[in-house]
């Protein structure tokens, strides 16, 4: 492929991506069912409890999926670099999703009572403490009004990267300048850690409101950055086996990749240890607790499971040179980690509904039917603009050395 004969039909996805799209779909429609079904076989208030605790734990995975595509993109926009240029396109398809999660939040927000314990005035009525709180910031009006500030906020910044982006596409748009993605950018990496922390407060840190963490927010930053780029290793690695991905991917962008995923597993184990670090020697009364609950009754087993296998083992394979340059070989340690996000996500949220251990079918039911839908939309996204900004400078520049 040279840039003299460059055009928009070269650069669509391959037919697979319809086919994965189609059969996301139809595994989405069937988890959707069992999921609405778990919720009507919950007959007991405790059960639905149980089921909403479920949902909570597969939106946050599947809109930090969407956030953390996001926030590559901006990266990318910021530093530049041929890594990013042959996965802008499957990233802005991931951010695009957005819309998605904002209505797949609708449960959530009518169900906050049975979700908090800050949402119950028989609760309130125990502790005035947190009966102030409550009644200053953690309410339903609070809660609602800043869910729709931060999706407003999500997808206002989505809709105008892929819009410019899109731009991109005719030779006209190509000439414009970079200058609106930086700015974009800067400004949209600093809202953007800002809106999910405070989001995450809201969502989850406020599952048990005595406690707090200056540097909660922090920790899913990295697990959604992280998690979007193994996302985008997947992708091309699937990708990878036709045309036009197989014509333009080389071993330098799979190796540079690899090396982001390494800088990431450490950056979300830096974070994660230094609140450990924090809390722990400062043995608190109000913050030890969150630990407690959480090396005991089996959760320590998950702990556990989550140093050795979020971090210990990825951060060893990810030192080979090798390893980083075969991108099938990191899409799958790149997969493996997806699933520790969302085992992590899990022993964040779970373990304030239950004391011991608890997994059930519904925990399931919502990841795979959240992701079907999920993943059926960001398909249709990616099958609708070529997998490169067809006329972006950057691109012109990847296609000319990679043809050189």
């Amino acid at each position: 492929m040279s840039t003299a004969t460059l055009n928009k039909s070269e650069l669509m996805a391959p037919a697979v991506a319809q086919t994965i799209q189609q059969r996301s779909l139809v595994i989405g429609a069937l988890g959707a069912v069992l999921t609405i079904a778990g919720w009507f076989v919950a007959g007991t208030d405790a059960a639905k409890t149980d089921f909403l605790s479920a949902y909570l734990i597969g939106f946050m995975f599947w809109l930090g999926l969407s956030l953390g595509c996001m926030a590559i993109v901006m990266l990318y926009h910021l530093v530049g670099g041929k890594w990013g240029t042959v996965i802008r396109r499957i990233l802005e398809a991931g951010m695009t999703t957005l819309p998605l999660m904002a209505i797949l939040f609708i449960p959530i927000v009518m169900n906050l009572p049975r979700l908090y314990f800050w949402a119950r005035p028989e609760e309130l009525a125990k502790d005035p403490k947190i009966a102030e709180i409550a009644h200053s910031y953690l309410n339903f009006n609070g809660i609602l009004i800043r869910a729709i500030f931060y999706f407003a906020i999500w997808i206002g910044m989505t809709y105008f990267l892929s819009r410019w982006s899109s731009e991109q596409d005719t030779p006209e748009g190509g000439q414009k300048s970079t200058l609106r993605f930086r700015a974009m950018s800067s400004l949209g990496l600093v809202i953007y850690s800002l809106t999910i922390s405070f989001a995450v407060i809201d969502w989850v840190m406020s599952l048990q409101a005595r406690w707090i963490s200056t540097i909660y927010g922090l920790l899913f930053v990295a697990g959604e950055a992280l998690c979007a780029f193994c996302f985008a290793v997947v992708i091309e690695s699937i990708l990878s086996k036709r045309k036009p991905m197989s014509e333009y991917l080389t071993t330098t962008e799979v190796h540079d990749h690899g090396k982001l995923m390494l800088a990431f597993v450490m950056v979300w184990a830096y974070f994660n240890f230094s609140q450990w670090l924090i809390i722990w020697a400062g043995n608190l009364p109000e913050e030890i607790p969150w630990y407690v609950r959480r090396m005991n009754g089996g959760w320590g087993g998950v702990g556990l499971f989550l140093v050795f296998f979020h971090f210990a083992l990825p951060f060893i394979l990810l030192l080979s040179r090798n390893l980083k340059k075969n991108v099938h070989q990191l899409a799958l340690l790149a997969s493996w980690l997806i699933f520790m996000r969302i085992v992590d996500i899990f022993w964040h949220i779970e373990p304030a509904f239950h004391p011991e251990f608890h997994l059930s079918w519904v925990h399931f039911a919502v990841v795979i039917g959240m992701g079907g839908l999920w993943i059926a939309y960001f398909f249709r996204n990616l099958r609708s603009r070529p997998l490169l900004a067809v006329y972006a400078p950057q691109t012109l520049k990847h296609l000319e050395h990679s043809h050189g």
